[in-house]
């Protein structure tokens, strides 16, 4: 079957994209397609094994290497220019636009959904109040988003069968879309970290600074907690300000690669993640250290920690409670092997093999029908 793989962008390489290089190691024949496409050669070897990606018109904006969100309202035009008309199946990885392509009665497509559009929908309000639009600007960006909302319903239907990264977005598909779905849990590379059942003494947590990563509270919980150490690593743009915060309790590294950032979480008495996440590799990936985690319970992070067993769940986006959770850790006794293992559960290898299975059976069905 000639098949087609629609991401959102590529620019960076996130979790979205650990789920596309998944998709490639299965199958190496795919074409590929995004709205943008600035990739370094490092991520493009190791996400679409150096492919080259057919990307939309706003690739050559003159400002969308640097902010490629800012042109929103072409992203459903943008989407639906590509032509897919050839394909048998369409796989779309999806957090925005991406399952919005135009397909017809005599394609299979299959959307592995990340998250409905955020922006749009559960962050709508906590979006505008950070941009600081001012009036006329907000006026602008409210009726841009009302429209991508009703473009977001509608292009529902071009989608044959939805695949969500965990119950959350399951319940989220259903309450938006009134979509039912599949869960298949997203890959984690759980073999490319050792178990370290010797830890130090300090909290760890890693993200991309940004809001709603809630980096900021975590750190503003560790200030009320002198005697406890915290390391933060990440970049973005609340980095300045989580700096100029932080207490000498706390030490913010910046952006660490993969073997520093590996070595800071296995060594850490506990992975600290404050974000209501679709499902977080990253406090995954510290269990596969044997890392305990200190965790909000809500999102992907309440399917993945088993409530003191490999972490410890608290329940409100507040420095009270995570000042609380913390405390509560110190009287714990955690098991690294047993932490570990409730990793494992989420391994790429796993991953490949659902994904595989499903997409071929659903593909049979299609042909069958």
């Amino acid at each position: 079957m000639k098949k087609a793989l629609v991401h959102d962008w590529y620019y960076i390489s996130g979790g979205a994209e650990k789920v596309v290089h998944s998709f490639n190691a299965i199958w190496s024949d795919f074409d590929h397609y995004a709205l943008v496409d600035f990739l370094n050669d490092k991520d493009r070897n190791y996400i679409l094994n150096g492919a080259k990606v057919n990307t939309s018109f706003i690739q050559n904006f003159p400002t969308a290497k640097s902010n490629h969100r800012k042109f929103l309202q072409f992203f459903p035009r943008a989407i639906e220019e590509f032509d897919l008309s050839d394909y048998e199946l369409i796989l779309s990885s999806s957090a925005s636009v991406a399952k919005g392509v135009l397909t017809h009665q005599n394609q299979l497509h299959i959307c592995y959904c990340h998250s409905p559009m955020r922006y749009a929908w559960d962050l709508y309000h906590q979006y505008l109040e950070e941009s600081n639009f001012g009036l006329l600007k907000g006026l602008y960006a409210k009726r841009v988003l009302h429209k991508m909302r009703t473009w977001d319903i509608i292009n529902t239907n071009r989608v044959d069968v939805f695949i969500a990264n965990s119950n959350y977005i399951k319940g989220r598909i259903k309450k938006i879309y009134n979509r039912e779905a599949i869960v298949i849990y997203p890959p984690v590379d759980v073999n490319a970290f050792a178990l370290e059942e010797k830890k130090d003494n300090y909290y760890f947590t890693a993200s991309r600074l940004v809001p709603y990563k809630k980096i900021k509270l975590i750190v503003s919980a560790f200030n009320n907690m002198p005697d406890k150490k915290l390391i933060v690593a990440g970049e973005g743009p609340e980095l300045k300000n989580i700096k100029a915060i932080a207490n000498n309790n706390i030490e913010i590294l910046g952006f660490l690669e993969s073997q520093e950032l590996n070595k800071y979480m296995s060594k850490a008495k506990a992975f600290v993640f404050a974000a209501e996440e679709d499902f977080g590799i990253i406090p995954v990936e510290a269990q596969a250290c044997g890392t305990p985690v200190i965790a909000y319970n809500k999102g992907g992070t309440k399917e993945t920690v088993v409530d003191q067993e490999t972490g410890l769940l608290f329940n409100h986006q507040t420095e009270d409670a995570i000042m609380e959770a913390v405390h509560k850790f110190e009287n714990l006794q955690f098991d690294p092997k047993v932490v570990r293992q409730n990793a494992l559960r989420f391994s790429k290898e796993r991953f490949e093999k659902e994904i595989k299975d499903f997409v071929l059976q659903q593909y049979e069905n299609f042909k069958n029908r």
